[in-house]
Formats: structure tokens, sequence, C-alpha cells
């Protein structure tokens, strides 16, 4: 029954990705205590030959990925889903558009038609990419394109995340614009998320968890401020960033399954 696809691609999209499911399957679970993937996520679920999520996953460094294979989310990826490298792209986007792109062509078309076969009716691939590392703008912009070609009818939404203006990767300005330029000719929708708005996002939320003014206090169990319920230290301050654009997709796409369905 599944609709839709989600491509994550780069260390950035597949942080981002594994918080998204984390939160999907967390919210579906409040009111679905059979665990089995009923209506309400058939647009990203599947149980044919085993509960499965819709998705393809793409790096070309393997840590983020292997992470993900060894947490609680181990269970719901298909292994053949996934495709990794272990040399990354040098945050040099040609590294990833045109080495990476084409040695890794045909493998990547082939698991996005496989993904595509468990689709009754495929109505939306979502791409999530970074647009200042190698992977992510490079290699990341060339899936977007091989969707187009392989699936021209199908509409194909990017959530692209930005550098902020201070980066560190002295190659991500060279990166995004070529990257943009790739959006603008092959994506239907892009969301563009800059990093330094994340920040001054979770600082606020960070700020509003501890704040003893009633009504201002936000709850330790809100999806909204982590992946684990709540603004914890162990966490690594990206964890809280990828969160909120987690929370900004799992509000997307539940207005995009009610009018499909």
């Amino acid at each position: 029954m599944t609709q839709s696809v989600v491509v994550q691609v780069g260390q950035c999209g597949n942080q981002v990705g594994c918080r998204f499911w984390d939160l999907a399957l967390r919210e579906h679970a409040h009111v679905n205590k059979v665990g089995l993937y009923d209506e309400a996520l058939s647009s990203f679920f599947r149980n044919k030959g085993g509960d499965a999520i819709a998705a393809v996953l793409i790096d070309m460094e393997e840590g983020v990925v292997h992470r993900i294979l060894q947490g609680p989310l181990r269970e719901v990826f298909d292994s053949a889903q996934l495709l990794t490298d272990v040399s990354g792209s040098g945050n040099n986007w040609a590294v990833g558009n045109l080495t990476y792109g084409s040695a890794y062509m045909d493998s990547i078309v082939n698991k996005l038609r496989k993904a595509a076969e468990h689709c009754d009716c495929l109505q939306c691939f979502f791409l999530i990419h970074s647009m200042g590392g190698g992977t992510g703008s490079g290699l990341g912009t060339r899936v977007l394109s091989l969707l187009e070609e392989e699936f021209p009818d199908v509409c194909r939404i990017v959530t692209a995340m930005y550098p902020s203006a201070e980066d560190d990767v002295i190659t991500s300005p060279y990166n995004s614009v070529l990257a943009m330029k790739e959006l603008t000719e092959h994506a239907d929708c892009v969301l563009p998320v800059e990093n330094q708005s994340l920040v001054d996002i979770v600082n606020k939320i960070s700020l509003m968890s501890h704040d003893a003014k009633p009504g201002c206090v936000l709850k330790k169990e809100s999806t909204v401020t982590s992946g684990q319920g709540g603004v914890s230290p162990t966490e690594r301050p990206f964890d809280a960033m990828n969160n909120i654009v987690a929370n900004l997709l799992l509000n997307i796409t539940s207005e995009i399954i009610s009018l499909w369905n």
C-alpha cells in the first residue's frame, strides 16, 4: 500500500531521515497498540514480506548508516536498500555528482526501482540531503536527476539543508551553488532549511524547556524537543537540530497523506 518513498543521501540526510522514522513510529505507537503498520502509515510502510520502511539510504561514508543498523530502527530497514562506500566525497560536489554518481548509477537506479515496485500507486519521492557536503550536494542532486529520468511523472519533493554563513567547510558555498542549479532544474518542490536558523530554534526550545513561568514550559516528552522525548545533556547539538527538521517533515507528510487518502 506504500505510496511514498524517502531517499536519504549523505550524512545529514540519513541523520534527519533516521529522526523522521523514529518520530513517525513513536507517534503512531500512541494510537496503534497492535504493532502493525495499518492504513495510517501505509503511505510509508509495508507489511508484505516483513515490516519495512519505504526508504533508500545512500552515503559514501558508512559511519551513519552503520550506526542506524546498530540502533533501535535496524529491524525496519531493508538491508538491500542501503548503499555505502568508505572513502567519502571529500566535501567536493564534483566527486559526489560525477565520480560516485557514475560509479553507482546502476545500483542506485535498481534500488529506486525496487522501492517503487512495492507501491500500489507511487505518489511521491522525498529526497533528504545537505547542500554543503560533497555526498549530500553532489550525489544527492545526481539522485534527483535520476528520479526525474526514471519516474518523470512522480512528484519529487526535496528537503535541502543549507550551511550557515560561518560554516567551517570551505567548499560549502561552492557545493551549494552547484547543487542549487540542479534543484531548480529537477525538483518539483524544495523545502530549504538553514543551519543557523535551526541553531536559533534549538536555543529557544532549550530556554522554554527550563522556563518556570506557567504556560511557557515545553513538556519533556514532546516530540518537538528531541528524538528521545526531551533535550538531554548527552545529546549532540546536531541531534536536536535534525529533530526540528524531522518534525517539519512529519507535519508536512501528514497533510499530504490526508489529501491522498
